[in-house]
């Protein structure tokens, strides 16, 4: 495949950078790159592949084209059935756009920052100009640790190289690809012993999560802080299995819960208990709902991660997907080890109590969570980081026009 050929330019035009990102999760870490990118001086405009991408406009990032949502939220991958739904509400014209917006757009881009897993990359390598990878979805923890790979062995080859399958590796190989941010330093030295341009320079979904606020609940009691996930009518299915939960929560931890924007309040409370009538719902600063958290349970993705790397204990239930299924709920708890626990509606009030009493009277889990976060995800500013080696690729190709 022949490499597109950018239009002359001079040399004090500013750098030009187009982010592909496929989720509500990759908006997120893409938005932050972005307005790192946008800080270093860098022009940024995004696509985003299969939402609305309210991320970027949060950030005040330009977004080529209309979005348009898909039925399954990018979770195919989870269940076939999904990519059906997907067919039948206009997939393959919303592709067929954006490839055509990309090849468009690429004269006039010096770098595509592909955000998520393969189909961001896949559309990036096709642009026909340079490009770099920000993998979101995968993770070597998904199927070994620093000690091997688990038992029993689950994985269909007979014998596991990396999350990342061939293919992606030789996306990620090409000359015209400047480098890979992959999540996590296993991942990263794995593929970087097999020559690979990847770094590890952090998660960016660690940053911005500090307190920007007091909240309603009593510093002295603990508290379980509910992540129900952000797309409906997903959403909405996990509220009411975590509410039979709460059901059977002693009256002296506090309950709360962190909402996406994309929830109505309204509508989740009428599925809480009646003593539990003053929960906090909490539409904003879910940073300061993930700190002040002494366990959490979750039916959730980044918020999910984001809670372990800041060292909280978490509970999570499997739902009906299209996201939180027992499938993504069980890889969850490998990606994320010892923090996560996957239980029941049944079981999970005596896992609640379980956790509590091990923070109360074993002073090393709470350093050991910590610890294991920081390992698992990162710490805090990998978006500024990773802007600062995109902005040396730039200045570098743009040396040599």
């Amino acid at each position: 495949m022949g490499s597109l050929s950018i239009q002359p330019r001079s040399r004090l035009d500013p750098p030009r950078v187009l982010c592909l990102s496929n989720g509500h999760g990759e908006d997120e870490v893409a938005s932050r790159i972005a307005l790192a990118l946008v800080q270093l001086g860098i022009q940024v405009r995004a696509l985003p592949i299969v939402g609305e991408g309210k991320a970027y406009v949060r950030q005040g990032i330009p977004i080529l084209a209309t979005p348009q949502v898909m039925p399954s939220g990018g979770f195919i991958y989870q269940d076939w059935r999904q990519l059906w739904r997907d067919l039948r509400g206009g997939l393959l014209g919303l592709t067929g756009r954006q490839l055509a917006v990309i090849r468009k757009e690429a004269p006039q881009t010096d770098l595509m920052l592909a955000v998520g897993d393969i189909v961001p990359l896949l559309m990036a390598w096709w642009s026909g100009i340079p490009y770099g990878f920000v993998g979101t979805a995968k993770s070597d923890y998904y199927w070994r640790d620093e000690q091997g790979p688990y038992h029993p062995a689950w994985i269909p080859f007979a014998k596991q190289v990396s999350d990342y399958l061939p293919w992606e590796r030789w996306l990620m190989g090409r000359e015209r690809c400047r480098g890979s941010f992959l999540r996590d330093e296993l991942t990263t030295t794995a593929l970087y012993k097999r020559g690979l341009r990847t770094f590890y320079l952090g998660n960016p979904m660690m940053d911005g999560l500090d307190a920007q606020r007091d909240l309603p609940l009593d510093p002295n009691r603990p508290a379980l802080l509910l992540l129900p996930g952000s797309r409906p009518p997903e959403a909405y299915r996990n509220w009411a299995l975590m509410m039979q939960v709460v059901q059977g929560i002693p009256p002296e931890i506090q309950v709360y819960a962190a909402l996406s924007p994309n929830l109505e309040p309204a509508q989740l409370q009428a599925w809480i208990p009646p003593q539990r009538r003053d929960m906090p719902l909490i539409c904003t600063d879910f940073g300061a709902c993930a700190q002040r958290a002494t366990i959490v349970l979750a039916m959730a993705g980044t918020a999910t991660e984001q809670c372990v790397g800041l060292g909280k204990p978490v509970m999570t239930l499997p739902g009906e997907g299209p996201q939180f299924t027992p499938r993504f709920a069980e890889a969850q708890t490998r990606l994320l080890g010892s923090a996560v626990h996957l239980t029941s509606v049944e079981h999970a009030p005596t896992l609640l109590r379980q956790l509590l009493e091990r923070l109360a009277t074993d002073p090393t889990y709470t350093a050991h969570l910590q610890a294991h976060g920081r390992q698992r995800m990162g710490a805090p500013g990998a978006a500024q980081r990773i802007a600062a080696q995109i902005q040396v690729w730039l200045m570098r190709d743009l040396a040599q026009v």
